[in-house]
């Protein structure tokens, strides 16, 4: 019997350490729309972010003009940190309009030039190139 209470226990146990483990790594998006993503990365956001998504110099420091400079997108930036809908709304309308409040940035809106699929295929792309911690991070923060 001791037994009995002592293996359920512990099948308690592994079950509740299982349960707080980060869950799987997001679904890459299929290769057909990252490549896409990667076109539209090339052509509208490589020139300010950085063709291996590493942002400008300096980035989090303010620009004569008082902006900020564009940041990285790989794993060094803080894009992994918000959620999906505030990303794309940041491509679609551009910073200063989501954050408000007379808020500079050089960041333009694309949603009079880029398709929803191409908004949406560019940040999964972005999201791919995620390592799996940060990844796990943001998929679990847009409800994914």
């Amino acid at each position: 019997m001791k037994r009995l209470v002592l293996l359920a226990a512990g099948l308690a146990a592994a079950a509740a350490l299982w349960l707080l483990l980060p869950g799987p790594a997001p679904t890459a998006a299929d290769p057909a729309t990252l490549a896409l993503g990667r076109q539209v990365y090339v052509d509208e956001c490589a020139a300010c972010h950085g063709a291996n998504l590493e942002g400008q110099p300096d980035w989090r420091e303010r620009l004569p003009s008082g902006r900020l400079p564009a940041p990285p997108h790989d794993a060094s930036g803080h894009t992994w940190h918000h959620p999906d809908e505030q990303l794309l709304a940041i491509i679609r309308e551009g910073t200063a309009a989501i954050v408000g409040n007379g808020y500079e940035s050089d960041m333009p809106g694309f949603g009079d030039s880029l398709t929803e699929a191409e908004i949406r295929a560019v940040l999964d792309y972005i999201k791919s190139t995620w390592p799996e911690r940060e990844a796990n991070y943001q998929r679990q923060i847009s409800g994914d």
